[in-house]
């Protein structure tokens, strides 16, 4: 533990030196005409300073996550939204560390297969009230509780990715029914829908009385939406566009922006400059650990086993200590009677 905090301290100490335009994650400019194009590398470029520090930060972050709130601090929005990143990959993404990690400034947040709950998700919607692109894909403790305070607190909501995403890092990844249950019960809260009225005629309504609902909201990302809900959607909400494509025709990619892709991770804009190695144990499938054994006997501390493995080493080497002594005592008796003469 300590010297992952000496780790931190170091790259802390260099990230305050080093001078980076923090990443506000604009609305792209370029445009991604299809997934194929994502899946090839661009030519090898050196790497920035501070992505080898993250990624270095990275590799430790398991003997640190317990302890990020006391150092948290020392770090900019955009590197705290990287760390929440890698966090994820790793699958270390819980309440405590979202929380730990959030920042008003942050405009995408991407919690997809983590183990954060409706609380973590409502306190940062308390915090993060900027927030315009929100991925809560394959989160089995995300309900409509949580859905609804980023609804209430997120103004801004413009792309919002539910259900099971078929992400490009993550080869294999399980499948969640409950985020596809949590998907459905959410057409609820994107809705339009009209409070209380008392005024005769629509000139007299406010604009709070007609608010309501998800009213920033333009791309739903939801591959494997059903039919029912589809149809929904396009009746009810006809200005939401449902698992957007990239069309070739739309060369400044100003109607699909990249991260309404789901061919495309929401925060790969984040990490795509640091070592993918970094999060590479997040790739070994998690092996099922087998529940203990009421009626096994407790295990025995490193101490104790050595102790004993010298008590049976003693015994079984006791015997032939014994008669080892027994030889060399009538090998004495004999030589005092042939060489002294009172013998």
């Amino acid at each position: 533990m300590d010297k992952g905090k000496s780790v931190v301290a170091e790259l802390a100490a260099l990230l305050s030196d080093v001078r980076v335009t923090p990443h506000q994650n604009p609305k792209p400019k370029s445009f991604v005409p299809s997934a194929s194009l994502y899946s090839f590398s661009k030519k090898a470029k050196p790497r920035k300073l501070v992505s080898l520090c993250l990624g270095t930060l990275g590799q430790h972050l398991e003997d640190i996550i317990t302890d990020i709130s006391e150092f948290v601090a020392c770090f900019p929005p955009h590197i705290k939204l990287a760390i929440l990143s890698i966090a994820r990959r790793r699958r270390l993404l819980n309440d405590e560390v979202l929380t730990s990690l959030a920042e008003s400034s942050w405009e995408i947040l991407d919690i997809s297969g983590s183990d954060v709950t409706d609380v973590g998700l409502a306190a940062v919607a308390n915090v993060c009230s900027n927030l315009r692109a929100v991925d809560i894909s394959r989160c089995e403790k995300i309900t409509t509780a949580g859905v609804s305070e980023i609804v209430c607190h997120c103004p801004s909501l413009e792309i919002l990715r539910c259900g099971i995403l078929i992400e490009l890092e993550f080869h294999g990844c399980r499948g969640c029914p409950r985020s596809e249950f949590t998907a459905r019960r959410c057409l609820t809260l994107l809705k339009p829908k009209l409070n209380t009225l008392e005024e005769d005629s629509w000139e007299e309504l406010d604009t709070l009385d007609i608010g309501g609902g998800a009213e920033s909201l333009r791309w739903l990302v939801w591959p494997k939406i059903d039919d029912n809900s589809k149809e929904t959607l396009a009746a009810e909400c006809p200005r939401v566009t449902i698992n957007p494509q990239p069309s070739p025709y739309d060369l400044s990619g100003s109607r699909v922006p990249v991260e309404a892709l789901a061919s495309v991770p929401l925060d790969h804009s984040i990490v795509e400059d640091i070592d993918p190695k970094t999060w590479a144990v997040s790739a070994a499938p998690r092996r099922p650990v087998a529940p203990p054994n009421p009626n096994a006997p407790p295990e025995i501390p490193i101490a104790e086993r050595f102790r004993l493995a010298y008590v049976e080493r003693e015994a079984r080497l006791a015997p032939k200590r014994a008669k080892r002594e027994r030889q060399q005592r009538r090998r004495a008796e004999r030589d005092y009677v042939m060489n002294d003469i009172d013998a």
